[in-house]
């Protein structure tokens, strides 16, 4: 794993550990001997390409990748748990109870958040998810085995559990549907092409890297209607109409983040900018009047990027938080 992802690894485990409420008592064993963000490696995913389903148990704190069964087993009272699932951008997670022993009225719960929230920022923002915040947690001490089957509106979602009784537990299955039109999405990787699509959608759609990247836009095009290129908004974005925005920041919600250039002008061929923060977003704002395309690269930055600041680039901000 190269040493800037590493760090960003840590970034996130940081999160992780603050949604506990026990970032003073990280178990220095329980990390050296697992890192949720392996099952990022493309190597494994080909190594598990043919066994199917995927099985393997489920810890207190975890990051999936991958579709298949996950089993949890409380071996002591665990109280502070939390599982992120993510998916390729084209696709939704589905989460399926295939059997859940948990004691409701003893205090344990089972909830299923659409998407994710890490130390009270959420992905998508509340801006952005088409379903209020309440809406978005599906707690299985309530619903019970009405809702057996939970889909995501987008390639992240995640469960917060507590489960006291040693034994106790649950058994999930992951699954993925394609999703042809994907809004809100978070890259598995550091490097990556992408193509974001709005038709006749009043809706911001947000693209999530979390890392310090080389953005390479090389096709904008706000509105298209029978062929036709609409008429060019005016000078400045101002915040209405439909745009492309690039924010940057150290949270994961891209509504607390801070707007770094906005695009307003449609265009085809290149426009490259460098943004050092922990986390950059591609945010499409859309006025569902018209379908508006933006297709972009990214790659990380490497470590001596960072350190020069020569060129297209971000101000010091964000390349001082690193």
């Amino acid at each position: 794993m190269p040493p800037n992802f590493k760090l960003q690894c840590h970034f996130i485990l940081i999160f992780l550990m603050a949604l506990r409420g026990e970032s003073r008592y990280l178990e220095l064993q329980e990390t050296a001997e697992y890192d949720p963000f392996l099952l990022f490696s493309a190597n494994l995913k080909r190594d598990l390409a043919g066994e199917q389903p995927y099985h393997r148990a489920l810890r207190c704190l975890d990051m999936l990748s991958l579709p298949g069964q996950f089993t949890f087993t409380a071996d002591r009272p665990q109280l502070h748990c939390a599982a992120f699932f993510i998916a390729e951008p084209e696709e939704f997670i589905s989460i399926h109870y295939d059997l859940v022993s948990i004691d409701c009225e003893g205090g344990d719960f089972l909830k299923v958040f659409d998407g994710w929230i890490l130390k009270g920022e959420k992905f998508p923002s509340s801006q952005d998810h088409p379903l209020p915040t309440t809406e978005r947690y599906i707690d299985f001490c309530e619903s019970g085995l009405s809702r057996r089957s939970i889909r995501s509106s987008q390639n992240v979602a995640m469960i917060f559990f507590r489960v006291h009784e040693p034994g106790n537990g649950f058994t999930l299955t992951i699954k993925t549907d394609p999703n042809l039109f994907p809004c809100n999405v978070i890259s598995q990787t550091p490097n990556g092409r992408f193509t974001l699509v709005v038709p006749h959608q009043h809706r911001n759609c947000s693209f999530s890297i979390i890392y310090p990247v080389v953005i390479k836009i090389s096709d904008l095009t706000l509105g298209r209607l029978h062929g036709v290129q609409s008429k060019k908004p005016p000078a400045g974005c101002g915040g209405i109409g439909d745009f492309v925005e690039l924010l940057g920041g150290t949270g994961l919600d891209p509504s607390k983040m801070m707007p770094l250039a906005d695009l307003c002008y449609p265009f085809h061929g290149a426009a490259q900018v460098k943004i050092g923060c922990d986390n950059t977003v591609v945010r499409m704002v859309s006025s569902g009047k018209q379908v508006n395309r933006v297709t972009f690269e990214y790659r990380q930055l490497e470590p001596f990027e960072l350190e020069n600041q020569n060129g297209n680039s971000i101000p010091e901000f964000c390349l001082s938080n690193l």
